[in-house]
């Protein structure tokens, strides 16, 4: 008997070669150095920012270079997958305009690209055919190991302080006999695949890596599985093996996490021949908890969650710059040159990466989304919050739509000017921020009136009515508006001059502030407010005298 007895009788219908699949995959035909890149997130849970760092550096691999950005779905572990995974991917995928250029989807019945199937478990022939040359080669052979004796030599191992895993003694199947293989197999016996190594953990290689540069490590010396038994689909190795390679790709991105995985992989492509991709090891992503600074938890940090950006209402544009701020240091200098531009065109380079960490900070994402929405036409911001609305708020949702013009004009205070209000951060903050504008929120929210310096009911009573019964015109200009303000500030003893009033406060009862916040407060209940003037211009004479009624009786 011979290893390909051994290895027909494991894949009886695998009759194509590798150099079949060779000829399926050709090499691209793509401009000089055009890169391709893929996004390869397993369906085992629900996408978050440490996908979405990788997948934006990805993308803008592939565009800058003229190259190709492909999604691909690595659904080997199917006992933790997760329901809807895979289209939540997609959909932040596309929510974020980082559509990739070859894809399937299952749902859809879509498909885009020659490099397919773009799922993992519809290559299941492909990685059996390249066990297969292994198997025939002497390269891997059949494991019988149970799970029984790997947790003993595992407790062993770390009992005696040893590596852990199949190597030396340990591999005690590695030398078995194709013929007693074979019947152990016709047995019905329980088996992997394992790869026979043919490292020496005493000997080390250099690699280089595009963010970390020279690195050295030990040579693998482990008999890795490569196939698993329960489904003959390949371990998450031996499938980037065979993909990466077949696909053509030319840069992986992925975190640090994975630094530990390279003796494997280089092992992996050295057996067969074929020439590794460059690898961009990216920090992981960290965030400030009080003085401590720690890895970002998807379980404990909701901001972890590429939902949690969607929910809050972060405008796309926001989100995606603050994560460029961490991929370069030198994003943000960028940025400040090139005002107009697409991230797109940055000039990213692995080598301005961290190697120690990316500090995400909420606090820049805010101001970074402060600004960006700031810089919006009244129209946009009220075409985005109706549309965040629509999914995250129907009550407000419901309020603009029936009060459109209104909404709009809210929006527009201060907004259309050399230095524009920056007040939202996220769309979820104008109805916060808003609420005592609508009627149907006044009304209906309990509300803190917000006096300051002014608190004598009766004092409030008395600026309120002298100023709506003998001063307030609703078609007063600004200008006029102030001058009457002034001249009601003046005849009730208070100041209008700030000036005058610093330098005797003892000689007024207050000064012009503290009338202009009776007023602010009484109609909104709020003390910090966008310009009082433009309130009461939106608010109107009849709304507005409702409101003081309803606070004075």
């Amino acid at each position: 008997m011979t290893n390909k007895d051994l290895a027909d009788l494991i894949f009886p219908n695998i009759t194509k070669t590798i150099a079949d699949y060779e000829l399926e995959y050709p090499e691209r035909d793509l401009p000089e150095n055009a890169k391709v890149t893929r996004f390869s997130p397993s369906p085992t849970g629900f996408m978050h920012i440490g996908h979405f760092m990788p997948a934006l550096i990805d993308y803008i691999l592939a565009k800058q270079s003229k190259g190709v950005f492909y999604l691909r779905n690595e659904d080997t572990d199917k006992s933790r997958e997760v329901d809807g995974a895979v289209i939540y991917i997609r959909n932040v995928l596309d929510y974020y305009d980082l559509n990739p250029d070859e894809y399937e989807y299952l749902d859809t019945s879509e498909t885009k690209g020659n490099y397919g199937p773009y799922i993992q478990s519809e290559r299941k022939e492909i990685y059996q055919t390249f066990i297969k040359h292994l198997l025939i080669e002497g390269k891997a052979y059949p494991c019988f190991l149970t799970q029984e004796e790997m947790d003993s030599i595992r407790k062993s191992q770390a009992r005696d302080k040893r590596r852990i895993g199949i190597y030396g003694r340990y591999a005690k199947y590695r030398n078995l006999k194709v013929e007693e293989a074979m019947q152990r197999i016709k047995n019905g016996e329980k088996y992997t695949i394992r790869l026979k190594s043919t490292g020496n953990f005493n000997h080390k290689f250099k690699f280089n890596d595009l963010v970390n540069g020279e690195m050295e490590f030990p040579e693998n010396d482990i008999d890795i599985p490569i196939m698993k038994s329960s489904s003959g689909l390949p371990t998450y190795h031996f499938a980037h093996l065979v993909d990466d390679y077949l696909m053509r790709t030319t840069h992986v991105v992925r975190g640090q996490e994975w630094v530990s995985s390279i003796p494997i992989h280089y092992e992996l492509f050295k057996t067969f021949g074929f020439k590794m991709p460059k690898y961009i090891h990216i920090p992981l992503i960290l965030k400030k908890d009080g003085e401590k600074v720690r890895k970002i938890s998807k379980r404990y940090d909701p901001e972890a969650k590429m939902s949690y950006y969607e929910e809050k209402g972060y405008p796309k544009y926001a989100v995606i710059e603050a994560v460029m701020t961490i991929i370069n240091s030198n994003y943000e200098a960028w940025r400040e040159g090139h005002p107009n531009a697409s991230f797109t065109e940055f000039p990213f380079s692995p080598k301005k990466m961290s190697s120690s960490g990316a500090l995400f900070d909420l606090d820049k994402l805010d101001n970074i989304s402060k600004n960006y929405i700031s810089h919006l036409t009244k129209e946009e911001v009220y075409n985005d919050v109706l549309k965040w609305s629509e999914k995250y708020d129907l009550e407000f949702y419901d309020i603009l739509k029936q009060n459109k013009e209104e909404g709009l004009a809210i929006f527009n205070i201060e907004r259309e000017q050399k230095k524009p209000r920056k007040d939202f951060a996220c769309y979820q903050d104008v109805k916060k921020q808003t609420w005592y504008m609508f009627d149907e929120l006044f009304d209906k929210f309990d509300k803190k009136y917000e006096f300051q310096n002014i608190k004598d009911k009766e004092e409030i009573k008395n600026i309120l009515t002298t100023y709506f019964d003998k001063y307030y015109d609703e078609n007063d200009t600004k200008d006029t508006w102030f001058d009457k303000i002034k001249d009601l500030t003046d005849k009730l003893g208070y100041c209008s001059n700030m000036k005058e009033y610093k330098q005797n406060p003892d000689k007024y009862k207050g000064n012009v502030t503290d009338i202009t916040t009776v007023i602010r407060v009484a109609i909104t209940s709020k003390s910090q407010t966008p310009d009082l003037y433009e309130i009461l211009k939106i608010l109107k004479k009849d709304r507005i005298q409702k409101r003081i009624k309803k606070f004075i009786y």
